[in-house]
């Protein structure tokens, strides 16, 4: 029998089936059923059966303790990784950046209003934290802001308006007045400062890696704040900059 789902129906269908597999990727615990409905605003009953289709394909996992993502994801995570241009151009630069200013080099990518790390280069003095290959940020804080700066308007006022008001880790509480000319601030000068936002005594300095008015992702250097001193500042924000737009040119 022909499928008598409409074009617009299966495409609510398939928007439902993302947003419940966005809940399970941006969680750090298991959920029962009823969280996973309430996060992704729907019935429970509609979100029991996308949740049955997605362990069947193992993007999906259930537990005694509830629900997360399942191994699938880690496939497709791979295939991206290995036929990505953009990250096997990218490495020769983060290595050199990294080996340059001695600190851990980093390349994000924007997905929706969150960022993804897909390369890293860690420097001879290892942060204290370790962030694996696919973690997703906001883009809000640190890195986030090279990307965010260069949004549509009508992205860039979501942005805000999901992001605000919020409060950086170093206590500082931001609007979004404060976030809107922060944000403008990032695309005057073109690279981005963050000190303490995401992670006490961390400082990061990020440039878009641009090519006409495509933002393709962002480059960051990331250390402690006595590693990347105030002094310190205008020299890495140059290189940054450069390692960024030599990534840009060397992009198909």
């Amino acid at each position: 029998m022909a499928n008598s789902a409409t074009p617009a129906s299966a495409m609510r269908s398939l928007d439902r089936a993302f947003d419940v597999l966005g809940v399970l990727e941006d969680t750090r615990q298991p959920l029962r059923l009823s969280e996973v409905a309430r996060r992704a605003d729907l019935h429970v009953a509609t979100t029991q059966r996308i949740l049955n289709v997605l362990i069947d394909r193992g993007y999906a996992a259930k537990d005694d303790t509830g629900y997360v993502a399942g191994p699938a994801a880690v496939a497709t995570a791979h295939a991206f990784l290995i036929n990505n241009r953009l990250s096997q151009v990218a490495l020769p630069v983060l290595q050199e950046l990294a080996a340059t200013v001695g600190q851990a080099a980093s390349l994000y990518v924007r997905v929706g209003l969150s960022r993804i790390l897909i390369a890293r280069v860690q420097s001879r003095n290892p942060l204290r934290y370790q962030l694996p290959l696919g973690e997703k940020l906001p883009l809000h804080l640190g890195a986030g802001k090279a990307l965010a700066a260069w949004l549509p308007d009508d992205e860039l006022h979501a942005l805000i308006e999901h992001a605000t008001p919020f409060t950086r880790i170093s206590g500082e509480r931001v609007t979004a007045e404060d976030l809107e000319a922060d944000l403008h601030r990032v695309r005057t000068d073109g690279y981005a400062l963050s000190v303490s936002e995401r992670v006490l005594d961390v400082t990061a300095v990020s440039a878009p890696i641009r090519r006409d008015h495509d933002v393709m992702g962002a480059l960051s250097i990331t250390g402690t704040g006595s590693e990347l001193t105030a002094a310190d500042h205008t020299r890495l924000i140059g290189e940054v900059r450069r390692a960024a737009d030599e990534i840009a040119a060397r992009c198909p």
